[in-house]
């Protein structure tokens, strides 16, 4: 009888270890985006669930914003980890909240498993065309020297305390050794409209929202900030060609709870790369000024590592906090 009933707990374990996986194949599985629809981050998770609905099925993208990305992201990591339900990790979920919000409802480093980076899109260093003409500065040296000859006379926005583009102003500053006023604004679009007007001399704005206005002679793209140029914007070098490591990227991927078996992580991986992979995804996000980055598990989570600790110093030295 002891045999037997060793046999069917036995029996019992192997079903469950095997089962995420038969869940994966047969039930859909649940994308959780931590931003409202129609944004890039959206747009991609939906370009990529349905290249992937021949080898995972159908996926379901489930919008949960809210809290900087917050809501969305504690939805991943207190799901079940069995593969049923995933989600978007991002720059400001992973790498900048756990130390802008005095309290997070998951911890970033432990609460999640890596599946794949999805993309890189660059930040721009941007000028009112106007404003940049006036001032008779053409590059990041220009735009330095005269802050070091006109020192407290320059400001910048951004789309709030926090935001990537108030972390990316206040690293170049301190990197440049110069000083600019911060006007964070309630959001990205009224800090580019405040640009676009003049109310503010520059921006650091991500380079999909900014390139029409790039295009149209608005904006004067000063430099990229990326380490090397971005195909996207030919012409325009990056932010560290003048001052050496400048490096503030927007990025996101693919996570699942911490706990969810190697193999479903591993299956989850091969799709979602095929998928980055195909000249299709590529068209499709160039449009978006997004680069595919697809990567193994262990790349992502290290990329992830990396971020936290540098924006840990850069969200510390700005002073923003969230209560």
């Amino acid at each position: 009888m002891r045999t037997r009933s060793f046999l069917l707990t036995a029996l019992a374990l192997v079903a469950a270890a095997a089962m995420p996986l038969a869940q994966a194949q047969d039930k859909p599985i649940h994308l959780i985006v931590p931003y409202a629809a129609g944004g890039p981050l959206d747009i991609t998770a939906r370009v990529l669930a349905e290249h992937v609905k021949s080898s995972l099925g159908t996926i379901i993208i489930d919008n949960k914003p809210g809290a900087g990305g917050n809501i969305g992201a504690n939805a991943v990591a207190k799901a079940a980890p069995d593969g049923l339900t995933i989600g978007i990790a991002a720059t400001a979920t992973h790498a900048v909240n756990p130390w802008l919000y005095a309290k997070m409802p998951f911890n970033a480093a432990t609460d999640f498993a890596p599946i794949t980076q999805m993309v890189r899109v660059p930040n721009v260093l941007v000028m009112n065309a106007d404003t940049a003409t006036r001032l008779k500065i053409n590059s990041v040296k220009d735009l330095i020297a005269y802050a070091k000859a006109n020192p407290g006379k320059l400001n910048y926005g951004s789309g709030g305390n926090g935001s990537a583009g108030h972390l990316a102003g206040e690293l170049f500053k301190k990197d440049a050794g110069i000083f600019a006023v911060h006007i964070p604004y309630n959001g990205g679009n009224p800090a580019q409209l405040a640009l676009l007007s003049g109310q503010v001399d520059f921006n650091f704005d991500n380079l999909s929202t900014a390139a029409p206005n790039i295009k149209a002679g608005k904006l004067k793209a000063l430099a990229v900030t990326t380490l090397t140029p971005s195909a996207a914007l030919p012409g325009v070098p990056p932010v560290a060609d003048t001052l050496k490591g400048f490096s503030v990227d927007t990025w996101w991927g693919l996570v699942a709870p911490a706990g969810t078996p190697k193999e479903v992580i591993a299956k989850l991986n091969a799709a979602f790369v095929a998928a980055l992979n195909a000249p299709e995804t590529k068209a499709r996000f160039a449009l978006l000024m997004a680069e595919p980055v697809p990567t193994t598990p262990e790349a992502f989570g290290a990329l992830m590592t990396r971020e936290r600790t540098k924006y840990e110093g850069m969200v510390k030295a700005s002073g923003a906090k969230v209560d």
